[in-house]
């Protein structure tokens, strides 16, 4: 079996006008990913993904690193991962060069599941046939009261864990808590998101109300820059694990976040920290330091699929988040599409990812290469001033 061709394809939705949502980073008008194709002799095809800026992945993977894969062997996942880090090494050890070998890396593994007949997550070591999940929504209403309406949503939905975005003024985050409190006390555990916005003087003035409600974790109260106010927040938190990582990258990066004791609970994306040769990395470097792991994703399924079988590989991953925010990468990209029941989604059994793509809906969703992406907020990716429209100050 020798690699043919790799290749890029760069999907965007555009939600209809009265579905965008509000949140830290201004109003979000669609949402972007990049799926990517290993093609060898054989017929057999892997499959991974990248979130980041698609122009950039499209002209690191097809124009540069297709070039150091093309003829060789795909099984030999370690051997080409080090080699394209090396290639890239100069311009990404952070960012989008390393994001996109992490879609190749997805897309190697998938083959090599395919090749030996099992799921990824049996290859990698399976700790369980199922992983716990939350749904990653409930984000900025203009009545607070409408999150306790989506929450109740959510649990008919089968999940007993779920995240809100916090970090928008003290009164508007204290009444959502009171309301998740009303709502989802002995039903379902909340985890926060500050979005980068707090102060360490904000987030203090929160942790009574964090107290409270008893939230699972609290995610990201300050901007990934902010080491010192990481290091003074955390012994205030008493029980509540501080959790970070989804703007972080590889395994170097993520050394530097345990080795500074920042948070109790790392979150590495296989489609954006280096796949999932490197999210095992990270998730054995936060076994030996005592720490757990729950991958980001917001991208697409197939980046969630890929993070699920790393949870599932791990004795110390908690959980897969589940985009909730009517992402049809998420909810209609898969043939078998992903069912929570009673707060888990089953392993896939297939061999590799054990997934399949729904043609017709890459073919809706897909950009046109060489088509510049059109303006607009997708959420962590703003293409034209116009959209870029943050929030202002806590």
């Amino acid at each position: 079996m020798k690699i043919r061709n790799v290749r890029v394809t760069a999907l965007r939705f555009v939600y209809p006008e009265d579905e965008a949502f509000h949140f830290a980073g201004g109003r979000c008008t669609g949402r972007l990913t990049c799926l990517v194709r290993v093609e060898c002799d054989t017929g057999d095809v892997g499959l991974g993904s990248v979130y980041s800026h698609p122009d950039l992945v499209r002209a690191i993977v097809e124009d540069q690193l297709s070039d150091f894969l093309i003829g060789e062997d795909p099984l030999e996942v370690e051997t080409l991962w080090r080699r394209m880090y090396g290639v890239t090494r100069w311009y990404g050890r952070k960012g989008a060069a390393v994001s996109a070998l992490g879609g190749i890396d997805m897309a190697l593994w998938d083959l090599r599941g395919k090749a030996e007949g099992k799921p990824l997550y049996q290859m990698l070591g399976a700790q369980r046939d199922s992983v716990r999940a939350y749904a990653s929504g409930l984000l900025w209403k203009h009545d607070p009261r409408e999150l306790g309406d989506e929450a109740e949503r959510h649990l008919a939905n089968g999940f007993r864990a779920m995240k809100t975005r916090l970090g928008r003024n003290f009164e508007y985050d204290s009444e959502a808590l009171h309301i998740f409190r009303k709502v989802l006390s002995g039903k379902a555990r909340l985890h926060v998101d500050g979005n980068g916005r707090y102060s360490l003087e904000h987030a203090q003035r929160m942790l009574p109300e964090f107290k409270k409600t008893d939230i699972f974790w609290l995610e990201e109260p300050f901007l990934p820059e902010d080491v010192d106010n990481y290091l003074a927040l955390k012994p205030a938190l008493g029980t509540i694990p501080l959790a970070a990582g989804e703007n972080e990258f590889g395994f170097q990066g993520f050394r530097e976040l345990i080795d500074r004791g920042m948070v109790h609970i790392v979150q590495p994306d296989c489609c954006r920290a280096g796949g999932i040769s490197e999210s095992r990395r990270i998730g054995e470097l936060a076994v030996k330091a005592g720490l757990r792991v729950a991958p980001h994703t917001w991208s697409d399924a197939v980046a969630l699929v890929g993070n699920m079988h790393v949870v599932a590989s791990l004795p110390n991953a908690i959980c897969v988040e589940v985009d909730q925010t009517g992402n049809p990468f998420i909810d209609e990209l898969l043939v078998n599409r992903l069912v929570v029941v009673d707060g888990e989604i089953a392993m896939p059994q297939g061999p590799g990812l054990g997934i399949e793509l729904d043609e017709d809906v890459v073919e809706r969703y897909a950009l046109p290469p060489g088509e510049p992406v059109p303006e607009g907020n997708y959420s962590d990716m703003v293409f034209g001033r116009r959209h870029h429209l943050p929030a202002g100050p806590y």
